[in-house]
């Protein structure tokens, strides 16, 4: 749990941050949390993010993957696309998550994809649907964030 894969960027957002001297699939990774939990970003564009994150170790008392474990993929995922979207010159923070869990899963991987509701100057929000291996919706989130201007390229 935690090792990265290397993530599927479109090679002119590659080079655009690369100019700038960020290492984009570093920048845009899961974080310390999501490498904790196993979340592994395997696409990312503005358009589309797809993570995935084991159950294993990512469950409540009664065995069943945690609510709060599909609210850090959810989160993760649409991050990922809201950066995107706002380019080099803007942070992405998250200002609203909801999360609505469809049916539990025990054991194997899930799956999110992100995909772009609103994609404004000020604020980007993201459905993000997470399914289990046979495909089944497990959890439906929405992430809505906040571009602020980023005081350079990292936002630092």
């Amino acid at each position: 749990m935690g090792e990265q894969t290397t993530v599927k960027f479109p090679q002119e957002v590659i080079d655009e941050y690369a100019a700038l001297g960020v290492d984009l699939p570093a920048l845009f990774s899961a974080g310390d949390l999501g490498n904790r939990m196993g979340v592994q970003i395997v696409e990312a564009s503005a358009e589309r993010v797809v993570g995935t994150m084991p159950v294993e170790g990512n469950t409540q008392p009664y065995g069943l993957l945690h609510g709060g474990a599909s609210a850090v993929l959810a989160e993760t995922l649409g991050s990922i696309g809201s950066m995107l979207h706002g380019g080099t010159t803007k942070i992405a923070v998250g200002v609203d998550l909801n999360c609505t869990h469809h049916r539990g899963v025990r054991s194997g991987m899930v799956t999110g994809v992100a995909t772009p509701v609103h994609r404004g100057r000020s604020t980007a929000t993201y459905e993000i649907v997470i399914s289990d291996e046979q495909d089944k919706r497990v959890c439906t989130a929405r992430l809505t964030c906040l571009l602020r201007d980023a005081a350079g390229p990292a936002g630092g």
